[in-house]
């Protein structure tokens, strides 16, 4: 996994660029900013209005996120993000043992959500469980996806992001 750290941000840099020129839509869908939210009994949680497609029917895929220190989150991709993440998994080599891991693990491990009529998700029950998401969620902005946490766990992942924000600022200069 570790050589695929580097092409992300590269991708993401000319992802934003094809996202600027699209003609898919008018405007491109930015996920920024943080919403905490409440999330009902049948664990339902809203999506932010400018965060939702603009055509009826389209799905996210939800996946079980387990890369921070304080415990997994769900990360949210829209269909041209996932289309995206199949693109550089099979654009891997086959000799590549994390190929395979991959897939199965995103494979496996996701699920396409659509919206309701209300603008809400369902989380589904094993993976909001596992993120330790029950009554509250807050939805983070990551520009072209976006996390679901548990607020307590994002309270902390915000800390640690803090600290490194300074050394990270750097790569962008």
């Amino acid at each position: 996994m570790g050589q695929l750290g580097p092409q992300w941000g590269k991708r993401s840099r000319s992802l934003l660029c094809i996202k600027m020129e699209s003609n898919d839509t008018a405007e491109p869908t930015y996920y920024n900013s943080i919403y905490p939210f409440g999330v009902d009994e049948k664990r339902r949680v809203q999506v932010p209005a400018k965060w939702r497609p603009t055509k009826p029917g389209i799905e996210f895929t939800v996946m079980l996120w387990p890369k921070s220190k304080e415990g997994p989150c769900l990360r949210v991709l829209p269909p041209q993000e996932m289309a995206e993440l199949m693109r550089d998994i099979e654009g891997m080599p086959n000799s590549d043992p994390n190929k395979v891991v991959l897939k199965r693990f995103i494979g496996s491990e996701s699920e396409q959500v659509a919206l309701d009529k209300s603008g809400r998700i369902c989380l589904p029950e094993k993976m909001a469980q596992a993120a330790g998401i029950v009554d509250e969620a807050v939805l983070v902005g990551l520009l072209d996806r976006f996390e679901i946490w548990n607020p307590e766990r994002f309270e902390k992942v915000k800390a640690s992001d803090a600290i490194m924000a300074q050394e990270a600022f750097k790569l962008m200069e």
